[in-house]
């Protein structure tokens, strides 16, 4: 009985150890079971890669990007090598001539030997501690101050915004691109290098370009350029900032020689239809500067129609008889006008062997000596060409509105932001030889008109090998003169002519005084009868 009892039992207990070990190895399966693929997944990598192929896409990634600055800081210190040797060259050379004159020139007296790295090194930190970099420096004026332009990877931001007229833009120019891509690559190779790895209390991570905030950067001319980059942090409220600077070495001599511009003749064409009043201006400043200062001109008058040709005639005869002055040729044309046309034609009539200079100009332009001397030295036949910016002219009745009598043409030519404006969106005035011009292909000659033949020739030259000077002259004007909008054209075309002709009447305060007049008179009369009250 005891038996069967203990046999019962026995079964029993191992019945509830077998369900026992059940659950146990279901437990143990449930818990081991891997999440379903609609569940987040943080092991895997993206691509669908398992933990270990994630890991290994992760030091491949590292590697990668090892390799890529190392090749950038051999690719750095390479140019650094090179322009090191050719800098050395030339510090030696004028130190060889300095030795043989006897002299050293200020601040070379300590280059005797050739400089080494850790004198490189020195220099950049002497630049560095000058530029305000890491603490200010006192100013005189708020007009020291040099403001700085704020960049992200697609934009510019400035307050000098030069041609374009465009508070923010796109940095078209693709130095300028490729100067701030540059910047942005370096400050990532600068993050993401092996330094940063073996600091243990920052959090190691990668950084991107989607990473960097924005910018900012500004040049002290004598010093460098400092760069100040952010980009996102570990948190929504962590930053990293970054500071660049790429300093400027001393002034170094280029080159030297002598200008002989006593036979250099000087071309002047000028394409004229009508306005018979202001040629007679404009041949007055020819007699004045070209003919008594100069001497050493040539002026090519390319006539559109028949109308006034007469007058112009004329005034080209007076000038002979009176000046002796037989620089002139007269080229009339039947056909409708056409600037790039008629310089065109004014450039090919020249059949002398010598290769002449060019002046190419309108009959509202008035210029000095200087400006000519200027033409002279700054174009060269195959290597330069000058585009010099001139001083439109304000409309004189509005500048000189409280003079009993309006100051003479000459008085008029003061460079000032109450009388004018430089007109850096016109190249139509520009210095060039005439083989240059030649060899560029000239003029668009299906252009009808004013305007765009100017354009069009000035990025010919920015498109070839010659070097563009482009720079404001102070002794080249454009007189004003009235600009009639037609009512043919079109309201938008319209509009935009009648903004041209209002930047050309004023500058901005003269406008508001003319526009605010009523106000203004008001305020005066209110005054005048307050104090006539006051001294009753």
């Amino acid at each position: 009985m005891f038996k069967r009892w203990l046999l019962a039992l026995l079964a029993r207990v191992g019945l509830i150890v077998l369900g026992l070990c059940s659950c146990l190895f279901l437990f143990y399966l449930l818990a081991c079971k891997p999440k379903s693929h609609s569940s987040e997944q943080p092991l895997l990598w993206t691509g669908g890669t398992t933990s270990k192929e994630g890991y290994l896409t992760l030091l491949q990634e590292r590697e990668d990007s090892h390799r890529h600055y190392i090749n950038s800081l051999t690719k750095q210190i390479a140019q650094l090598k090179e322009a090191l040797q050719e800098r050395t060259l030339q510090l030696q050379e004028s130190l060889d001539k300095a030795k043989t004159k006897g002299i050293l020139p200020q601040g070379l007296e300590s280059l005797h030997k050739t400089p080494t790295q850790s004198d490189l090194k020195e220099f950049f930190r002497s630049q560095l501690n000058q530029a305000e970099v890491n603490s200010g420096v006192k100013l005189p004026s708020e007009y020291a101050v040099i403001p700085y332009d704020t960049f992200t990877v697609h934009r510019v931001y400035q307050l000098e915004t030069g041609l374009t007229r465009h508070p923010e833009e796109r940095p078209v120019r693709r130095d300028r691109r490729d100067e701030l891509i540059g910047t942005v690559e370096t400050a990532l190779h600068a993050l993401n290098g092996p330094q940063q790895h073996t600091d243990s209390n920052r959090r190691k991570r990668t950084y991107s370009p989607s990473d960097f905030i924005q910018g900012l950067t500004r040049t002290e001319r004598d010093r460098g350029s400092v760069y100040e980059l952010m980009f996102k942090g570990d948190g929504p409220q962590d930053f990293t900032q970054l500071v660049l600077f790429r300093p400027f070495g001393p002034v170094v001599k280029v080159k030297s020689h002598s200008v002989d511009t006593s036979h250099m003749l000087i071309n002047i064409i000028v394409p004229l239809s009508k306005r018979s009043e202001a040629f007679r201006q404009f041949i007055h400043n020819f007699r004045e500067v070209c003919i008594k200062q100069d001497g050493r001109v040539h002026l090519t008058v390319v006539y559109f129609g028949r109308d006034q040709i007469d007058q112009v005639k004329a005034m080209l005869d007076q000038t002979h008889r009176e000046t002796r002055f037989r620089g002139f040729t007269l080229i009339q044309l039947n056909e409708e006008f056409s600037r790039g046309r008629g310089l065109d034609v004014g450039t090919r009539a020249w059949r002398r062997s010598q290769n002449v200079l060019l002046f190419f100009c309108d009959v509202d332009i008035h210029f000095t000596a200087d400006f000519l001397t200027s033409c002279r030295l700054n174009a060269e036949p195959g290597k330069r060409v000058y585009y010099p910016v001139l001083f439109s002219q304000y409309n004189p009745a509005i500048i000189y509105s409280n003079h009993t009598l309006l100051p003479s043409v000459q008085q008029q030519l003061v460079i000032r932001k109450e009388s004018g404006f430089w007109r850096d969106f016109g190249f139509g005035m520009t210095c060039q030889y005439r083989s240059d011009f030649m060899n560029i292909g000239g003029f668009d000659r299906n252009i009808k008109g004013w305007g765009l033949e100017d354009v069009h020739l000035y990025r010919k030259y920015l498109h070839s090998k010659l070097m563009v000077i482009r720079a404001p002259s102070r002794g080249l004007f454009h007189l004003w003169h009235e600009k009639n909008c037609a009512d043919e054209l079109p309201p938008d075309k319209y509009k935009m002519c009648m903004q041209t002709k209002a930047m050309s009447e004023a500058s901005h305060g003269q406008l508001g005084e003319l526009f605010f007049r009523r106000e203004i008179e008001q305020h005066l009369n209110y005054q005048k009868q307050t104090n006539t009250l006051k001294k009753r």
